[in-house]
């Protein structure tokens, strides 16, 4: 598989490790670095596409796993595609199912060509290899597939990590002869390795031998200190190829977002932004905070009156709070689309740092207000 010509990435300007680029895909561009807000089963849930399109958020992440069990990747295929299927035009990036299904424990057994599992919704057997999770990938017509990969546990010593590396390994080239290449799609693959670095070493440079569109860093935030993914992360980012766009897969708030930017990533995703909006946790500049809190009852302020997403200028934290104390949906709504505005905003925020040259100020700055 050779790199397409519509499938590219751009690096657009340097400050330290920390860059600022832009991922052409088929369906447009998204400038880095990102954050995907996560649409697990088809939907950013609580949201319409219309209002995380007007968070700035320009890609997506769906999984395949879910997917695939509900309501079908043949299904959603027949449809028109999971972009159709959910409304949403940008670019989609799916995980393979891979982490899912590995999580599920007693409910699946590992081999040497794939997992077999059964489905947390209804107990059925299913079979998931590297070809049948690209090929799952591909009839949802996921702008950006992953490898199906194995994701070990925190804390995983030196040996069992390296032979669930050695299995990544062999999935990894599969998963690439499975990929049908096409113009404007990517694929790409996942660094493993547990916290070890001569691991991490190893598993990305092989997969940079392989060959991917773009390289994501797997098995962190999976319960390790933020020392140790930090150090993961300088271990790993260096050997990379700088002309390929580098995504961290599931993190984090926002300080390991900042952090991660600083060690040369480009693109994330993460569940926080949605479930804390679902549980009254509100992100801002000023740091994170609960509104089910007796404090925020009779505050008329909004969470930021500068803003200009109106979940977060036009209802005040009175409100807010109110809504979660009585159980109304409309609080989960308005908090979720907050946190993915002031996510997407502190991406726009770090990429301008980055274009001026001043990402080290910016990042002291931002962690002094957070801590503040």
């Amino acid at each position: 598989m050779n790199d397409t010509p519509d499938f590219r990435f751009d690096l657009l300007a340097t400050d330290g490790a920390a860059r600022h680029g832009r991922v052409h895909t088929g369906r447009g561009p998204v400038d880095t670095p990102a954050f995907m807000p996560v649409g697990t089963a088809g939907t950013v849930k609580g949201l319409l596409t219309d209002q995380v399109r007007a968070t700035g958020s320009q890609i997506l992440l769906g999984n395949a796993y879910h997917l695939m069990l509900r309501p079908g990747a043949e299904r959603v295929a027949a449809l028109g595609g999971l972009h159709r299927f959910m409304n949403w035009d940008g670019p989609i990036l799916t995980d393979s199912g891979g982490y899912q299904v590995l999580s599920l424990a007693g409910l699946r057994k590992l081999d040497d060509d794939g997992v077999t599992f059964r489905s947390h919704i209804d107990g059925a057997y299913h079979r998931m290899t590297p070809a049948s999770s690209v090929e799952v990938q591909e009839l949802l017509d996921a702008d950006i597939t992953m490898v199906l990969d194995e994701c070990p546990p925190y804390p995983c010593d030196h040996e069992t990590a390296r032979r669930s590396l050695a299995l990544t390994l062999r999935w990894a080239q599969r998963s690439k002869d499975a990929f049908h290449g096409r113009p404007g799609y990517g694929l790409f693959g996942i660094v493993q390795g547990g916290v070890h670095p001569d691991l991490r070493e190893e598993s990305a440079r092989q997969l940079v031998e392989i060959g991917f569109h773009g390289f994501a860093v797997g098995g962190l935030a999976v319960g390790e200190p933020a020392a140790e993914r930090n150090a993961t992360l300088e271990a790993t980012t260096p050997i990379l190829p700088a002309e390929k766009p580098r995504y961290l897969m599931g993190v984090g708030k926002p300080g390991d977002l900042v952090d991660a930017v600083e060690r040369g990533i480009d693109m994330f995703d993460c569940v926080l932004p949605t479930r804390s909006g679902r549980r009254g946790l509100a992100y801002t500049w000023g740091g994170a905070f609960k509104l089910g809190n007796a404090r925020f009852r009779d505050d008329p302020e909004p969470l930021d009156p500068a803003s200009d997403c109106p979940a977060s200028r036009d209802y005040s934290k009175a409100y807010l709070h109110h809504l979660f104390k009585t159980g109304e949906v409309l609080g989960w709504t308005l908090l979720t689309w907050h946190n993915v505005h002031f996510y997407q905003q502190l991406m726009a925020a770090m990429r301008t740092a980055i274009e001026q040259g001043r990402f080290k100020d910016f990042a002291a700055d931002f962690r002094d207000r957070q801590s503040g």
